[in-house]
């Protein structure tokens, strides 16, 4: 793992509501695995601070994103923009709402790392070669240490997967992570 000093965990548009679409199985398996991994970072009071993507529906807010690949997406009041039934900010977790691919592009996610004195994250949720890429260069570029949790992240294809993968391998060696092994951590406390 590529820990040092103080960590926090970062969900990052772990959205779809009840996700009861044609990739339910895997999807849950995802979430049974996230929703583990929240429950011990806060047993052992590492932060989690949660990200969702939201546009409104007159998507003047949406940008370049529709030149793209995706049509409209994440619709506020849209039952699949919601954080995935199970999981979701408690007490004092900071819930960011960004309108961007990256985490950190015009929201206050670097404030509040800086806050908790955080330089390490762990990085679950998805899409791994969208949001979870982009958040991992800004982080990177902010001198982060990043962990991506490689079976709690999904792409938009396998091989976009494995190749957003390879990208945050290239930036930092020790980035790539399962969710066993950052449970081993936590639970070593």
């Amino acid at each position: 793992m590529n820990i040092s000093g103080k960590t926090a965990l970062v969900v990052v548009d772990f959205q779809g509501g009840d996700l009861s679409g044609p990739q339910a199985a895997y999807e849950n398996e995802h979430l049974k695995k996230a929703m583990a991994m929240v429950a011990e970072c806060r047993t052992q009071g590492v932060p989690v601070v949660w990200i969702q993507e939201v546009h409104k529906a007159h998507l003047t807010d949406i940008g370049r994103e529709l030149d793209g690949s995706e049509g409209p997406h994440c619709i506020e009041g849209n039952p699949g923009t919601e954080i995935a039934h199970g999981l979701g900010p408690v007490g004092e977790e900071f819930h960011i709402r960004k309108r961007r691919y990256s985490s950190f592009f015009a929201t206050e996610l670097d404030i509040v790392l800086k806050a908790h004195d955080v330089d390490s994250l762990i990085l679950i949720g998805g899409f791994t070669d969208i949001c979870i890429l982009y958040t991992s260069v800004d982080a990177h570029q902010r001198d982060f240490f990043i962990n991506v949790v490689t079976d709690v992240v999904a792409g938009s294809s396998v091989q976009a997967h494995d190749d957003a993968l390879k990208m945050i391998h290239y930036l930092q060696h020790k980035s790539l992570v399962t969710s066993e092994e950052v449970m081993t951590w936590l639970e070593a406390g």
